[in-house]
């Protein structure tokens, strides 16, 4: 069986920057909530590309968005208004208080 060194990793580069812990919340956070607003842009019959036109951007943000990257709050904001999501979203709530903890 293939070992998975994420544990590892995220060992080393927590000896290395305390911060890192606090970064990989962040960015579990930051998925999680990539995932909700992909499932209300789904369930609302969008396509990236409808998104990024109201949004006035092009489709490579709203992948980027989705993917759970780190963006603007300014564009979060766009793309929000874009699915007919409230800001801050309804879900960043409930994942402030659930979403799984690093390390």
């Amino acid at each position: 069986m293939a070992r998975d060194y994420l544990d590892e990793i995220i060992a080393k580069r927590s000896r290395q920057n305390p911060r890192f812990p606090d970064l990989v919340e962040e960015a579990t956070r930051r998925r999680a909530l990539s995932a909700v607003l992909v499932e209300k842009r789904e369930a609302e019959g969008l396509s990236q590309t409808v998104v990024a036109a109201r949004m006035g951007t092009a489709a490579s943000v709203v992948s980027k968005l989705e993917a759970g990257g780190d963006v603007k709050v300014s564009t979060m904001q766009r793309y929000c208004r874009a699915i007919g999501e409230d800001f801050p979203p309804r879900a960043a709530k409930k994942l402030r208080h659930h979403a799984p903890r690093a390390m």
